[in-house]
């Protein structure tokens, strides 16, 4: 079986979905439930033979050890971070404590559980870091994207948060011969991710008649990654990686943010014209930007493309489409 932790937010969840629907191989979900872990993201799954949850938090050092000893996973995932960068602005202790301190206690356990099994269980066990692309920091428009071994230049609580994890895997896999693997990915979207995320914060703005808030000139760019395609990458990571080693996952559909609202707006004309007969565009309202406001990201895959034969599939605007009919069809949808 698998541990995975986090399994509660936006990617943990569709993970475990296509991991119950890939594999024949059980799962246990670990998650604190904080605002950014919701149980309905995993409710259809409840019942499910394949299927764990344990309601824990990852700082707690000896569920964890009961956890490892009592399930004996052959792979750890590790997804449970605090990831919202405006929250990180305003309080970076939590980001620290979650995504630094409890991935350093989470390696202690996982180390010490590793160390008990034999020599061939012990060669095959995993465990998949998965960071973000911001920790490699702001890049020039036309500068190269980052690669796997591109310094690390966090711009804000929540990348140095990551950065830090990053650097504790880095860490016990060179001290310890822990076998880690570590992703970055860009920005992630889809159906059931978190109200506070551009995308579905956009869409339920414009749904309601309210502003719809862009940052400064709305021009910072980011590569919008599937999140099914995310969840087909870490699988693949996990089985085909080289422990030790790092692979960046993107799917080269750099966009700034303006020009997703704007594509967001024009598709909610079609399929949900305003009642006044007003475009959605109308509602966008530029907004003083955020401190310290990464100007662009970009990741070069060629590594998890030439060494793992992953890529991703959805094409953004057929992706964006099918997010967008989502969120219509939910309950209370206007």
């Amino acid at each position: 079986m698998i541990l995975l932790t986090g399994g509660c937010g936006f990617i943990g969840a569709a993970l475990l979905r296509h991991w119950l629907a890939t594999t024949d191989e059980p799962v246990l979900n670990l998650d604190a439930l904080t605002y950014a872990g919701q149980a309905a993201n995993v409710a259809e799954l409840a019942g499910h033979p394949r299927y764990a949850f344990c309601q824990g938090d990852i700082g707690n050092g000896d569920l964890l050890a009961t956890l490892l000893r009592q399930r004996q996973p052959r792979a750890v995932l590790h997804l449970a971070a605090e990831t919202h960068v405006d929250r990180s602005l305003s309080g970076p202790l939590a980001f620290g404590q979650t995504n630094a301190l409890g991935t350093l206690q989470l390696l202690t356990a996982v180390r010490a559980y590793w160390q008990t099994l034999d020599a061939t269980a012990a060669q095959q066990f995993r465990f998949l870091q998965v960071s973000t692309d911001e920790v490699f920091g702001s890049l020039a428009a036309t500068a190269p994207a980052s690669m796997e071994a591109s310094a690390y230049q966090p711009n804000n609580s929540y990348a140095a948060s990551k950065a830090a994890a990053d650097h504790f895997v880095r860490a016990f896999h060179i001290s310890h011969g822990l076998p880690t693997l570590t992703t970055h990915s860009s920005n992630n979207y889809g159906e059931r991710q978190h109200a506070e995320k551009l995308i579905p914060r956009m869409i339920h703005n414009a749904l309601h008649g309210l502003p719809l808030p862009v940052y400064g000139d709305g021009q910072q760019v980011r590569d919008w990654l599937y999140v099914d395609d995310h969840c087909r990458a870490l699988c693949a990571v996990l089985a085909r990686g080289v422990p030790g080693q790092t692979y960046n996952i993107g799917a080269g559909n750099e966009r700034s943010n303006l020009r997703v609202v704007q594509q967001l707006c024009d598709l909610l004309d079609t399929l949900r014209p305003r009642a006044d007969g007003l475009t959605y565009r109308q509602l966008i309202a530029h907004t003083e930007d955020r401190p310290g406001h990464d100007r662009r990201y970009s990741l070069d895959c060629r590594k998890i493309k030439d060494e793992l034969g992953w890529q991703a599939q959805m094409p953004f605007d057929q992706g964006l489409l099918r997010t967008v009919q989502w969120y219509l069809s939910q309950t209370g949808a206007p």
